[in-house]
């Protein structure tokens, strides 16, 4: 109860008390581990993971790369690893954990999520002893491999590799697992991979090797990866031939449009940006990033009354937003 009250009070201390099933919370909270192991210089490396199963942890691969003999703790209890189930390139690995009788938390999906969503990251971030609560909302999804891999806001710091990111039913909806130098939000890969994950062959053999997506040659990384650096150091020209690129190769892509319109839009091609803006939203009525930015440029453009039409339109689908714009026209 104690660790609950915990996490009741900093979730209070957000925007999204209004709007979350407390039980389940309690739930997810419950469902969260550490995951350690000495590494061969002697330094203890950590991480966290989610139970989702009868003796099943789930957490990031690279986690795991630097101990032969990890274990997972909750509390004062310690559990052996008996065997792990590995997908390096998607950077999760699913732990069997010998005489760990815990609830497993109720798995949800990427694939309806939306951009303004609320939602909670929980894990040991430096690896505080007891799991760390912050709310966050989604910032973008991308498709990749039959799932979305999450971009939110909800933070996350070194130890919480590996932890659970929960959309406000206490539904686990994806595993965070890095952040960008400098990049002011954290991606998470999606739990609509526990079912492939599963299927993989047990091993009983650490350290465990091979690497992840996020960590390809810039070059050969996804566009919504390789996107992150240029927009931190504001390297518009380096930006729009990423984008160019990018909607070419996935014209039905509305994020890849947005970015287009955003890059453009730096580059005063306010022309170009509207056009890019008004395909995102023709791809996905929901982008409100497009909406915010597309009814602020035809504001500053000298067209009100549109300005005002998407805003209200932006309204219905996320007030928050679509009430931060009202006052800036």
């Amino acid at each position: 109860m104690k660790y609950f009250l915990v996490l009741l009070t900093l979730l209070i201390h957000t925007s999204f008390a209004n709007a979350f099933d407390q039980a389940a919370l309690m739930k997810a909270f419950g469902s969260i581990v550490m995951v350690r192991g000495y590494t061969e210089s002697g330094s203890l490396a950590y991480g966290s993971g989610v139970i989702v199963g009868k003796g099943e942890v789930i957490t990031n691969c690279h986690v795991l790369r630097s101990t032969k003999a990890p274990w997972v703790s909750q509390g004062e209890e310690s559990y052996s690893i008996t065997d792990v189930r590995v997908d390096a390139w998607h950077d999760l690995c699913l732990l069997n954990i010998h005489n760990l009788n815990r609830d497993s938390v109720s798995i949800g999906s990427s694939k309806n999520l939306v951009k303004g969503q609320s939602l909670v990251a929980i894990g040991h971030s430096s690896g505080s002893p007891v799991p760390l609560t912050t709310g966050g909302v989604v910032v973008s999804t991308y498709n990749y491999d039959e799932g979305k891999i999450i971009l939110s806001s909800a933070k996350f710091r070194l130890g919480a590799s590996g932890s659970g990111l929960f959309d406000m039913n206490g539904n686990l909806i994806g595993i965070n697992t890095f952040k960008p130098t400098g990049y002011g939000a954290y991606y998470a890969m999606p739990i609509d991979w526990l079912s492939s994950l599963r299927k993989k062959d047990k091993r009983q053999k650490f350290l465990i090797k091979g690497k992840a997506l996020w960590e390809e040659d810039e070059d050969k990384k996804p566009y919504f990866l390789r996107i992150a650096i240029p927009k931190v150091k504001e390297n518009w020209v380096g930006l729009l031939k990423i984008t160019k690129e990018w909607i070419k190769e996935e014209k039905r892509n509305s994020e890849a449009w947005y970015e287009h319109g955003f890059v453009n839009e730096n580059l005063l091609n306010i022309e170009v940006a509207l056009s890019a803006y008004k395909e995102s939203i023709n791809l996905d009525i929901n982008n409100s990033d497009s909406l915010y930015r597309s009814a602020l440029l035809h504001h500053k453009n000298g067209n009100p009354d549109k300005a005002k039409e998407i805003q209200k339109d932006l309204l219905i689908i996320d007030e928050v937003r679509g009430l931060e714009l009202e006052k800036l026209l």
